[in-house]
């Protein structure tokens, strides 16, 4: 499991840490794995001695790491220099470290953008992960010949002009091929749009483990976890103890909606699947083996959990469900005009899972502002609703009212699954996960996981559709049940 923490956590631990070791350790532990890294990837470009570095270094810790880096490659044989913005305020053990070591220090007279324009390997140490609101200015023009260079480019913790505890990119940032982080992740690592920025992610031990708190801010699950979490029928299990998922979804006008629910139900391993609605035919001609009813759903017999609102349309449905005692997951048209009061009310658990634009409907606030804040907006739908939230999107995220459980982000996401149908699939899936006993934020986490799965096996770099995605959640299944 990959887990990270907050810029307060992480800035506190530091502190702690700092004053248990001699003066300057904590900064030389960093710069040893950051030059490390760096010749790593130096290496898979052909060489480290003559090799070209730069540093791009501001005036925080993160510009001391580079430094002190840089002093390591350039012992191992590569030029190395420093391009300094903001000169008076560069770390100074740092910069005689570098010098010390054979690397130089741009002057004035020296134009930094030619120097750029030749580099093998850029480091980014211009900001730390306190940065807020995006680039300076005088950084733009430096970063953007940074990125535009055929060097690769290396952050230091994380991207400047990327926020650390947010994820969120308010204005320019400097995009990294990769990027060396120190002791934990930070929500940016983790969590879009800034995720987007950071490449490839090392983690390096600096020793902050023994004094970060049990209980992270973030969680991703991996396969081994959710192994853990399968539900897997034994000897005595029966369809009602293996779990039977009532879907409530489908329309007229979208009948195909309750069948890729229904699949997703199936293929998530549901004892048995009762379906209620209008497009009852379409879904007994693909799937016979599901119970079907007119409804409405408090008549249509016994189920564990309910899945209400794909392509529901105005059909009822929605009412009957959260009236229930058993778990519910409200999806799409379901999420349409919700009584936060009437699920705030539920007793079982529920689950709600929007899409960034079903969310900003939810929140009253543009879809924008959803897309660039989604770890602010999936803690906002949790307290307003009182309920387990999936928020959907370029990174998953999880989110239980109960506040002292970390927000899960899902790893496994891909763009493949921005295609019709596929959150229909995931209402379904998930809902089998419920109604198998598993909490509403184990069954996000666990269903979008195999989801994303799923759809990296079907697409394989070309198209799908959401019923690929459906058929292939078995062999997703078996993937991660090998870790059991």
């Amino acid at each position: 499991m990959r887990i990270a923490y907050s810029v307060e956590t992480v800035r506190t631990a530091e502190r702690e840490l700092m004053d248990r070791l001699p003066d300057g350790v904590l900064m030389q532990r960093a710069a040893a794995g950051l030059a490390a890294a760096c010749v790593d990837l130096l290496r898979r470009r052909g060489r480290v001695y003559g090799a070209r570095v730069v540093l791009l270094v501001g005036s925080g810790d993160n510009g001391g790491d580079a430094l002190y880096a840089g002093a390591r490659l350039a012992r191992r044989g590569a030029g190395v220099a420093a391009v300094l913005l903001n000169p008076g305020r560069a770390h100074a053990g740092g910069l005689a470290a570098l010098v010390g070591s054979g690397g130089r220090v741009l002057d004035s007279s020296s134009d930094p953008f030619d120097v750029l324009a030749a580099a093998d390997l850029v480091v980014d140490g211009i900001t730390g992960i306190g940065g807020r609101g995006g680039l300076r200015p005088d950084a733009v023009p430096v970063a953007r010949a940074a990125r535009g260079s055929g060097a690769v480019v290396v952050a230091v913790d994380l991207p400047s002009g990327v926020e650390a505890g947010s994820g969120e990119v308010v204005g320019e940032a400097l995009r990294a091929d990769a990027t060396v982080t120190f002791g934990t992740y930070k929500p940016g690592h983790l969590i879009d749009p800034a995720r987007e920025y950071v490449g490839a992610v090392r983690l390096v031990d600096i020793g902050l483990g023994a004094v970060l708190p049990s209980v992270p801010e973030l969680e991703a699950l991996q396969h081994a976890d959710v192994a853990r979490l399968l539900p897997v029928p034994t000897g005595e299990s029966d369809k009602y103890r293996r779990g039977v998922v009532g879907v409530v979804a489908g329309s007229a006008r979208y009948p195909g909606a309750a069948v890729l629910a229904v699949a997703g139900a199936l293929h998530g391993g549901a004892g048995a699947v009762r379906y209620v609605g209008p497009a009852g035919d379409a879904v007994i001609a693909r799937f016979p083996e599901t119970l079907v009813h007119a409804g409405p759903p408090a008549k249509a017999g016994r189920v564990q959990a309910w899945v209400v609102g794909p392509g529901l349309g105005d059909e009822p449905g929605v009412r009957d469900a959260v009236a229930s005692d058993v778990p519910v997951l409200i999806d799409a048209d379901g999420l349409r005009g919700l009584d936060a009061g009437a699920v705030r009310a539920r007793t079982a658990p529920t689950l709600l899972t929007p899409h960034a634009g079903e969310a900003a409907a939810l929140l009253g606030v543009p879809r924008e502002e959803v897309e660039a804040g989604r770890l602010a907006a999936v803690r906002e739908l949790t307290a307003r609703y009182g309920a387990t939230v999936l928020l959907k999107g370029s990174t998953t995220l999880v989110a239980s009212p109960a506040t002292a459980d970390p927000v899960r982000v899902n790893p496994t996401g891909t763009p493949w699954l921005a295609t019709a149908g596929s959150g229909d699939v995931l209402s379904g899936l998930t809902g089998s996960l419920l109604a198998a006993g598993l909490t509403a934020r184990d069954a996000g986490s666990v269903g979008a996981y195999l989801h994303g799965l799923a759809a990296r096996a079907a697409a394989q770099g070309a198209p799908v559709s959401a019923e690929d995605v459906g058929a292939a959640l078995r062999g997703a299944w078996r993937d991660v049940s090998r870790e059991a």
